[in-house]
């Protein structure tokens, strides 16, 4: 009688599902141990990544940065591949932003003087830096659970407090000084909201942002898209490994030893003791199932009615039993948020030369304010920028984070073309730079020197109401911790001890980047921890010598 190999089942065919199955396969190929398996509830490899193009640029919908190129092991795939260079132009080709190129400017068109922008800029810089961790003792936090948000009024008012009064700005309308460094702090704190997911920074732990590690090294994006990072985990894959359009809907497994293991114990023949209900009404058993879905997938989950039998193709996950309350608890704990992309293509021009866009940063009256522009309309207010994907390219781009970027996902893209042209030209409305603005394609208004932008066409990313992440990636929230990001990566079942489950073990294992304590919300993060589940079943069937 032939012994049946332990099958494994990956669920999700992101960063994390792909690198496991990659790991898996690459490392017992040779030896054919396993019956693998990935099923992917889209019909799409890449999950949160997802390369596309738009006005003929190559842009990223999700996942952008190689974030520091130093030991990243998304740049070292990246360069054994040659996907760092491309004929054909792509995101942010030229870097974050053309410093040279900066303008800062307040609602109402009044571009800013450096060395009002600068100060307040660099007390930002500085009180991130402490935060993170990079300076330490140079600042003194308050007491228990802090949020960044917190820290970085505190701050502020602390910097308001010591410098002496300065004289008052004149040429900015209704402008005060103050009210222009609150306005630029309010900037730099709504794009830290893009770069953590946090909607609300008072939400962001404190203490746990320390724990963060980047990488070394410049940050870049990847020349013939992210994309080609998962081709290629997923090249070596056979054919029929894979399988798209299989979401699942159910997964039962066994928690308790000893009435279980006479469950799945028939005839004398023990069968796979977790078993996968997908929304076709099909099933599958497997002995191990890595569990890659987002955080906000699990959040869902946990929420789910179990006596809902969840055949419907538009119901959740849920898990039967349920997850352990502790397992539960990190979930609930842990912070996940939305952020979204508009990109955003100028109008055809045959009038004007192709020129020059600013990288703007957007100084806004605070929404409650009597003096902002009623035009503006209240989801725009808290994007802090605006750009050529690359020098003189003709999409533009603003990233949006929070109940505004799931405010766009609701909008048609009539009300984004109104909205972010109206908005964007009271900016640009006095601007004036070496460059005729800009691009070719925003007009000026002789009779009123006014500028115009003229928006053709938007093209918008909608994580948040995707049943397939419900949101973009995690952060750690006031109230939880680097412990929960632990948590996440348990496998199960576990007894009262926390030790692993002697008749069936390792039955559920979870990797994602919300599943990594010191890279969480990071492509690289969910690659390590791919990288983590595998090696622990290659460790399980003491494949420890092909384990790198």
């Amino acid at each position: 009688m032939v012994a049946k190999k332990p099958k494994i089942v990956i669920i999700g065919a992101g960063m994390a599902g792909l690198t496991a199955a990659n790991k898996l396969y690459t490392a017992t190929s040779s030896r054919d141990l396993f019956d693998l398996c990935v099923v992917e509830g889209g019909t799409r490899l890449g999950g949160r990544i997802n390369t596309s193009e738009f006005g003929g640029d190559r842009i990223e919908m999700g996942a952008t940065w190689i974030h520091g190129i130093g030991g990243s092991p998304i740049h070292n795939i990246a360069q054994q591949i040659h996907s760092l260079h491309s004929h054909q132009p792509w995101e942010c080709m030229d870097g974050n932003s053309d410093e040279n190129n900066t303008v800062t400017i307040a609602e109402g068109g009044y571009q800013l003087d450096p060395s009002i922008v600068e100060p307040v800029s660099k007390l930002f810089k500085n009180l991130m830096n402490h935060c993170q961790g990079k300076e330490k003792d140079t600042i003194t936090a308050s007491n228990g659970e802090l949020g960044v948000g917190s820290f970085l009024r505190e701050g502020l008012g602390a910097y308001f407090g010591s410098v002496k009064e300065e004289e008052e700005v004149k040429g900015y309308g209704n402008w005060s000084r103050k009210l222009i460094e609150e306005g630029v702090f309010a900037m730099h704190e709504n794009t830290q909201r893009t770069y953590t997911s946090a909607g609300d920074l008072l939400s962001l732990d404190y203490g746990a942002e320390s724990e963060y590690i980047m990488f070394p090294g410049e940050e870049i994006t990847i020349a013939k898209g992210y994309l080609s990072i998962i081709e290629s985990l997923a090249s070596v894959l056979p054919l029929g490994v894979v399988q798209l359009g299989r979401k699942v809907t159910k997964i039962e497994w066994q928690q308790h030893k000893d009435e279980d293991f006479m469950k799945v114990v028939v005839n004398g023949c023990c069968s796979r003791p977790v078993k996968l209900h997908f929304c076709d009404g099909s099933v599958m058993h497997a002995d191990h199932v890595i569990i890659t879905v987002s955080l906000g997938v699990l959040k869902a989950a946990i929420n789910n009615d179990n006596d809902n039998d969840n055949d419907d193709e538009n119901s959740g996950m849920f898990f039967c039993p349920s997850l352990p309350s502790f397992k539960v608890e990190a979930i609930s704990r842990l912070g996940f948020g939305v952020v979204n992309k508009l990109f955003m293509h100028l109008s055809p021009s045959t009038q004007h030369e192709k020129q020059h866009f600013p990288f703007l940063q957007m100084v806004f009256h605070s929404p409650q304010s009597e003096m902002r522009d009623k035009k503006i309309p209240w989801w725009m207010r808290r994007t802090a920028t605006l750009f050529p994907i690359y020098k003189n390219s003709n999409v533009l781009l603003s990233w949006f984070a929070g109940e505004e970027a799931l405010a766009l996902e609701s909008l048609n893209d009539e009300e984004i073309l109104n909205g972010a042209s109206t908005t964007f030209s009271t900016f640009l409305s006095h601007y004036k730079s070496h460059h005729p603005l800009c691009n070719g394609n925003v007009s000026s208004d002789k009779k009123s020197h006014k500028n115009e932008v003229k928006l053709s066409k938007v093209l918008k990313s909608k994580w948040g109401s995707d049943p397939l992440f419900l949101g973009s990636y995690s952060y750690v929230a006031v109230g939880s911790s680097g412990d929960d990001l632990d948590i996440m990566a348990e496998p199960l079942p576990k007894d009262n001890n926390f030790e692993p489950h002697a008749s069936f073990p390792l039955q559920i294992l979870f990797a994602g980047e919300a599943t990594h304590r010191t890279h969480y919300s990071t492509t690289h993060g969910a690659y390590f921890s791919g990288l983590r589940e595998a090696n622990r079943l290659l460790q399980h069937y003491h494949c420890v010598g092909i384990i790198n």
